[in-house]
């Protein structure tokens, strides 16, 4: 069975908005080995849109910086599935998941494989609720935003998880890898 892993950067007041991370190098290192260590992306219909608007080749040259080019490649080449019952249909190398989020999730995580990871903020709070997440990822900025959306508002029970590694960057950010307590 795949893990599903889940991996987000907050500021230190929680906000999870991505206009409010410092995108720089080593953050996009770390983002570009996470995709490249999973089978499969799994998206939410508007991380799925803010994914391809900002990441689908091809690209004017010198729209980004070089160092965010392996992020790019990675990402756009990467199986994705995207959770939608709004979407008429998607290409990106992506497929449509419709009906029980459950049931379907389930049977992503039994095919055999490295894993799949998600992101965003509205899809991984449902995956959460039904117990699936097998990893959780926070990139901690030092930063507080003082505004924006915020993980898991209005959680209906806890999730209470067990640190499992613990990296610091040259940034100041840290990642924190958590697994659910079973």
């Amino acid at each position: 069975m795949q893990a599903l892993r889940y991996s987000i950067n907050i500021t230190l007041d929680g906000c999870c908005d991505h206009l409010a991370i410092d995108p720089n190098e080593e953050i996009h290192r770390h983002a570009t080995a996470n995709i490249e260590q999973a089978d499969a992306l799994l998206f939410g219909r508007v991380t799925y849109g803010m994914m391809e608007a900002g990441w689908r080749s091809p690209v004017p040259a010198g729209t980004r910086p070089d160092w965010m080019e392996p992020f790019a490649r990675t990402i756009d080449a990467k199986k994705k599935y995207v959770v939608s019952s709004a979407l008429d249909g998607v290409d990106w190398n992506a497929e449509l998941v419709r009906g029980d989020l459950g049931k379907a999730v389930q049977q992503l995580k039994q095919q055999s494989g490295n894993g799949l990871l998600t992101g965003g903020v509205m899809l991984p709070m449902a995956l959460a609720e039904l117990g699936l997440i097998d990893e959780y990822e926070f990139v901690v900025q030092p930063r507080i935003a003082g505004h924006g959306p915020t993980l898991f508002a209005g959680l209906s029970k806890y999730v209470d998880l067990k640190l499992v590694s613990r990296m610091e960057f040259r940034s100041g950010a840290v990642v924190m890898r958590y697994e659910p307590k079973r």
